[in-house]
């Protein structure tokens, strides 16, 4: 029975590698192999614990990776961002929402519409400049902005929807 399970488990994670990393509609996302780096919450299609969907790094390194050269209001110079687009993270996840609540290892919540996620590419940085993020340095996981291509996201509303050191997504 356990192996069975375990093949199953297998041929899903398969399927969502094959697939560009999407799991199928109403299906259970493959459970993590490592520490669990993000939960994501509430109104979502693709769980692999209890009502959650909870990922690993490789999990989230399996997903298309996107980056983009930036600067941020909080760091020195322009940097290198690479990670998963948001939309395409929350997609895997089959959240439907308008609005997701983005927490941190440090209690800081925001929300941000979803249709930030359309307008600009908005990663869930992994790594800068070729490094993983530790958590000293704004990591592992930051939502992260391309604030140098357009103005409008160097507004102080941006700003506070660029959390850094994220643990948590929950869609409302």
């Amino acid at each position: 029975m356990i192996v069975k399970t375990l093949l199953a488990g297998w041929a899903l994670m398969a399927l969502c590698v094959s697939q560009g990393a999407q799991a199928a509609p109403d299906e259970a996302l493959p459970a993590p192999d490592g520490a669990v780096i993000l939960e994501v919450k509430g109104n979502i299609k693709h769980q692999n614990a209890e009502g959650e969907a909870h990922l690993d790094m490789a999990m989230l390194k399996a997903l298309p990776q996107h980056g983009f050269d930036t600067s941020t209001p909080w760091t020195g110079g322009v940097s290198h961002y690479s990670g998963p687009l948001m939309r395409d993270l929350l997609e895997y996840v089959g959240a439907e929402s308008e609005t997701v609540q983005v927490s941190a290892l440090n209690g800081y919540a925001a929300e941000i519409p979803m249709t930030d996620f359309d307008d600009y590419e908005v990663i869930l940085a992994l790594e800068r400049n070729g490094e993983p993020m530790p958590i000293r340095e704004y990591g592992p996981l930051w939502v992260l902005y391309p604030f140098d291509q357009d103005e409008v996201l160097l507004s102080e509303k941006i700003r506070f929807r660029a959390v850094w050191q994220v643990m948590r997504i929950d869609a409302l």
